[in-house]
């Protein structure tokens, strides 16, 4: 279980573990606006697990990179094939080189894009170029921050009790 933070003016900032939350809520750093209802026992006390929280503080602004991940990949690429512009499941899609690794290609942003499988083996170990295949957007890195990426997941992988902050 995650919990999405938000900062003093209720705007999404990042999601942290359920645990961090906790002691963050215990040491009056955050105000907890939601809760799962997994409880947390101590001998004294019992503690709902955090949900949503609000910083009490003021925060300092900070870029945060997106990670490079398949999920990431299949996310900036909107889970369609870069090559035929089919759209796919994460299980149906694979990870392509637009440079081969074998002729000195990096596994990077800039060089790795979604590809279905029947796209990815007539690329082979190619340039599109080479294949006869185009290219339909040229790879980057995302501009959206990490906590972007639950706007863009299916509803079903998004915590219901963080629709009220995210889907506004």
């Amino acid at each position: 279980m995650k919990t999405l933070v938000l900062d003093p003016g209720f705007i999404p900032v990042k999601v942290i573990t359920w645990r961090r939350a906790l002691c963050m809520s215990i040491i009056e750093k955050v105000e907890v606006l939601a809760s799962y209802e997994r409880e947390v026992r101590t001998i004294s006390t019992i503690f709902r697990a955090p949900a949503v929280v609000r910083l009490l503080g003021v925060v300092r602004a900070r870029p945060q990179l997106v990670r490079f991940s398949r999920r990431n990949v299949y996310l900036r690429d909107n889970h369609r094939c870069q090559y035929c512009g089919d759209s796919f499941s994460d299980s149906e899609l694979t990870l392509d080189h637009v440079v081969p690794r074998v002729s000195g290609g990096k596994t990077s942003w800039t060089n790795v894009v979604a590809a279905c499988g029947s796209c990815n083996r007539r690329k082979g170990g190619r340039t599109p170029e080479q294949a006869g295949l185009h290219l339909r957007t040229h790879p980057r890195r995302p501009q959206w921050s990490p906590l972007a990426v639950t706007q863009r997941l299916p509803d079903h992988d998004v915590p219901e009790l963080w629709r009220a902050w995210i889907f506004q």
